[in-house]
């Protein structure tokens, strides 16, 4: 008899190390929510920003439906990691999961949010001050890291928090 192995590692610092590079490279995600019309789940891609102090948010339309789905359900995952050449699957990415709700445009922080995504989506500076963009911060609740073949990790929350500083 054979015993299985379990291809998920302990979290040690080349995981943090994939997920920081993962974090700090963040321009778009994909997002998935709960769509409440048809009860299955929803993806969309979206402009995504980390910025240290802040975390991982990012920017949405209320006329877009993952928005008006959020407005209902704030539960989401983030999908982060862009394949190159070759086999997309050897490539590092990472699903956070959690909760948000979108930021009040009159909210004290939104200026740092801005800045912080203007910073890496410079062409926002054209919609993202219309009055139905606003900004969403995840509040995560756990990770799942592929770091590539072989590098498989789970986050939770405490490793999150030492992630995100």
């Amino acid at each position: 008899m054979v015993d299985k192995i379990n291809p998920v590692h302990e979290t040690n610092e080349e995981a943090f190390e994939i997920a920081g590079k993962l974090l700090s490279e963040t321009c778009y995600a994909a997002l998935a929510v709960n769509d409440m019309e048809s009860d299955f789940p929803l993806v969309s891609r979206v402009a995504a920003c980390y910025a240290p102090g802040l975390g991982i948010f990012f920017a949405g339309s209320d006329l877009s439906v993952h928005s008006k789905c959020l407005l209902k359900d704030g539960k989401c995952s983030l999908l982060l990691g862009e394949p190159g050449k070759g086999d997309g699957l050897a490539y590092a990415r990472i699903t956070l999961v959690g909760e948000t709700t979108r930021m009040s445009n009159d909210d004290a922080l939104r200026d740092q949010y801005r800045e912080a995504f203007v910073k890496t989506h410079p062409k926002s500076e054209l919609y993202i001050d219309f009055g139905d963009f606003g900004f969403y911060p995840v509040n995560l609740t756990r990770g799942l890291l592929n770091g590539g073949f072989g590098k498989a990790f789970h986050l939770d929350e405490k490793d999150l928090a030492h992630l995100l500083g």
